[in-house]
């Protein structure tokens, strides 16, 4: 899992959208960071990391797909972005 890499400043704002898609879609199946990371397999801190907007945080399309899985959602969903 890539953590911090450098992000393209154009792609920032889809970043944050991502990261934010995650926790709307999260809250809405009423689960908590630790829920969703340990049915994801991965650790709080790293959800926590992921689903923080000021901090940019790169993910594998396995923890992606792992993370849509767990929110019974497309991963389509997590990359629709709004103007």
């Amino acid at each position: 899992m890539a953590r911090s890499t450098k992000i393209a400043l154009e792609n920032r704002d889809k970043y944050i959208a991502l990261e934010l898609n995650i926790a709307y879609y999260r809250k809405r199946e009423g689960m908590t960071q630790d829920q969703l990371a340990e049915k994801a397999g991965m650790s709080r801190s790293y959800l926590g990391e992921i689903e923080a907007p000021n901090m940019i945080t790169t993910m594998s399309l396995e923890v992606l797909f792992n993370i849509a899985n767990v929110l019974r959602i497309k991963p389509s969903k997590l990359l629709e972005f709004r103007d």
